[in-house]
């Protein structure tokens, strides 16, 4: 179902065509971010006619409104979103940096504190996992913590907490 082949090379750069189910990134790839199933602004096929073959969405956003079992029971985000073309979903972890005021993180996931009404809800590398499954995106990324670059000792940290939850995602998956 997914094949990556170059067709270019210059140094260490390539160029390719990556497969996916719903059609082919022609690489590198312009992926516009439709953080809530949309694009701001644009019909999805506008978003087609400005040469997007991929759009970017975001588990968190998604799983707090309108929630993965809604977007899984009306079809998946791509029936929902109108967009018949690959999806990525993050996977979460940026907000681990952007909502830093309002989570805790430990060695198994996030706990956050949502922006919408203030619950609170966990976050660990299997739960993202299965959130972006649930919501059916082509491409699903591994639960990251995004770190403040300018603190390289705790990035060391969160690079390495990171890789392990790499692998338990690899696991989950």
């Amino acid at each position: 179902m997914f094949e990556f082949t170059i067709t270019a090379k210059n140094a260490r750069a390539r160029a390719g065509v990556f497969t996916t189910p719903h059609g082919d990134l022609i690489t590198p790839v312009f992926a516009p971010v439709g953080t809530q199933a949309t694009v701001k602004t644009l019909t999805p096929s506008q978003v087609k006619d400005l040469g997007a073959t991929l759009v970017l969405s975001n588990t968190y956003h998604l799983y707090l409104r309108p929630g993965d079992d809604v977007v899984a029971g009306l079809g998946g985000l791509h029936r929902f979103m109108r967009w018949p073309h690959p999806l990525l979903t993050d996977s979460g972890g940026f907000q681990v940096f952007s909502l830093a005021q309002t989570r805790q993180i430990d060695e198994e996931g996030v706990t956050f504190k949502s922006h919408i009404d203030g619950s609170t809800h966990r976050f660990t590398p299997q739960r993202s996992i299965r959130i972006q499954e649930n919501l059916g995106a082509d491409i699903i990324m591994a639960f990251d913590e995004c770190s403040d670059p300018n603190d390289h000792e705790y990035s060391k940290l969160a690079m390495e907490r990171t890789h392990r939850w790499a692998e338990i995602c690899v696991k989950a998956k």
